[in-house]
């Protein structure tokens, strides 16, 4: 089901002086596997150090499941329960933030963590797929930082 956001972005204004530069609802988008599955992307980056100089809102423009190189994304993905998981890798340090309910991170081997609200990972490139077996949806904020391919990557399943 979509879902609205709200994202305060602060800015400065001519005299310097700090300001909230955008104040907006963000609506999400179904997901391109499973129409069930939603999607927000908040903020996106395409250099470090950051240009904080332009008034643009970069999650306008279409933007992929990578973020740019040395650039980043800030995703909202909202599953809902029996969302089937779909395996996939970035090369990307993902910081993943469960924000509400329940899921659990299935990784290649079939070996599985399980997340509660509040948890915390730090994904480093690996194959990971996401599945909410709990009873309602869960709500994870993703922050991608485009990384350097790991040396050994034994398959693109």
């Amino acid at each position: 089901m979509p879902f609205k956001i709200r994202r305060i972005v602060t800015s400065h204004d001519a005299d310097g002086k700090a300001i909230i530069g955008m104040d907006s609802l963000i609506e999400s988008k179904p997901g391109v596997k499973d129409k069930n599955v939603q999607g927000a992307v908040l903020w996106a980056t395409t250099q470090v150090p950051v240009d904080m100089s332009g008034s643009d809102d970069p999650a306008a423009q279409k933007l992929g499941l990578h973020p740019s190189a040395n650039g980043s994304i800030l995703r909202i993905l909202e599953l809902p329960p029996g969302a089937p998981a779909l395996m996939h890798r970035t090369d990307t340090l993902d910081y993943v933030l469960l924000m509400e309910g329940e899921c659990d991170m299935i990784l290649d081997d079939d070996k599985e963590v399980h997340m509660n609200q509040g948890d915390i990972m730090i994904q480093q490139g690996t194959w990971h797929g996401w599945v909410n077996r709990g009873s309602k949806t869960c709500r994870i904020a993703f922050i991608l930082i485009d990384a350097k391919k790991p040396a050994k990557v034994f398959t693109d399943l």
